[in-house]
This record gives structure tokens, C-alpha cells and sequence, in this order.
């Protein structure tokens, strides 16, 4: 089934969405990796506020290439997932909606993720050219130096994902 979602999100929608479910999102999504998840887990753990709001947001596991004269981003595949496993949960505890990468998660992200309604997409790997133009816009909004790694704020339109693993914990990777 093809569905149309805005982000943020409504989180009533994202307990409605399905394992195998093509998803086009439109609206505003983050980019984190490996580096950025580190940094977050981090100030969370000194106390401190967050480079980004986590409620209803995605984020997309992403380190995109240069942008090309006249696009705001270049090649924006995803980036394997698991490596952000260990952060997860505690984001997903804080109101973050889904994320966007590919690759399996371990057990401990998938109940964090039935416990709050979350969801993860795939993106198609090795078709980061063609994912780059359904993004409008992107900003870096944190961590600069990390380069490719920083925080960006990326404005998509109908930028297509498949439910890999829904609200109620369905994998579409064990079946």
C-alpha cells in the first residue's frame, strides 16, 4: 500500500502504518549518524537540551556527498542502521516517531519501539542520487565540524521509504 505522511508526523498515523507499507514523507526530517549520535547521548547525559527536538521527528541515518552546483544536497543514501542501536532506545524514550536507514535493529530498539509507537523505514541503499532529489533543502543545524556527520535539517517532498518494522514490532526483514 502507498501512503502520503507529513513530518513531524502524527504518531496516531505511524501506529497505523504497516510492515511492507511504501511511504512517501513530505515536510521536515534530520539527518544523525554514528558521530551526532554520540555527541546527543552525551549532553542527554549532562543534562543538556538536545540540537534537535526529538518529538514526532525523524531521523534519517545519512552522511550525504557534496551537493552539485544548483542542488541543495548531493548522493543522500542511507547509512546502516544498527550502528545506532545504542542510542536509540534512550531517543526513542524522548519522542522520536521513526528513523530512516538500512540494515536490521536489535531487540532492544524494536521493543523501544513498540513501547512508543515508532517506526523504521528503509530506504533504498545504492540509490542515493535518486533519494538526493526528493530533498528541497538541507541546512546544517549542529555539530559542523563533524563534517558529513553533522545535523542537518533536510525539507523533503515525497521522499519514498518502505515500513520495515512497524509499531507492533512487525519485521519485515523475518519475513
Amino acid at each position: 500500500m502507498e501512503i502520503k505522511i507529513n513530518a513531524p508526523v502524527d504518531m496516531d498515523i505511524m501506529k497505523q502504518l504497516k510492515a511492507g507499507d511504501m511511504v512517501y514523507i513530505t515536510g521536515t526530517i534530520y539527518t544523525a549518524r554514528d558521530a551526532a549520535h554520540k555527541r546527543m547521548d552525551e549532553a542527554l547525559t549532562r543534562g543538556e537540551k538536545l540540537p534537535i527536538e526529538l518529538k514526532n521527528n525523524l531521523i534519517y541515518y545519512m552522511g550525504p556527498s557534496p551537493a552539485r552546483e544548483g542542488r541543495p544536497i548531493g548522493s543522500a543514501g542511507p547509512t546502516t542502521a544498527s550502528r545506532m542501536d545504542k542510542y536509540t532506545p534512550k531517543l526513542l524514550d524522548l519522542g522520536l516517531a521513526g528513523m530512516i536507514g538500512k540494515g536490521k535493529r536489535s531487540q532492544e530498539v524494536i521493543d523501544a519501539m513498540m513501547r512508543n509507537g515508532a517506526v523504521y523505514f528503509a530506504a533504498i541503499g545504492g540509490a542515493g542520487a535518486l533519494l538526493s532529489k526528493a530533498i528541497t533543502k538541507a541546512e546544517v543545524i549542529a555539530y559542523d565540524d563533524l563534517g558529513t556527520e553533522a545535523i542537518r535539517r533536510l525539507e523533503v517532498k515525497d521522499f519514498p521509504v518502505i515500513v520495515v518494522i512497524d509499531s507492533d514490532g512487525t519485521n519485515l526483514y523475518d519475513k
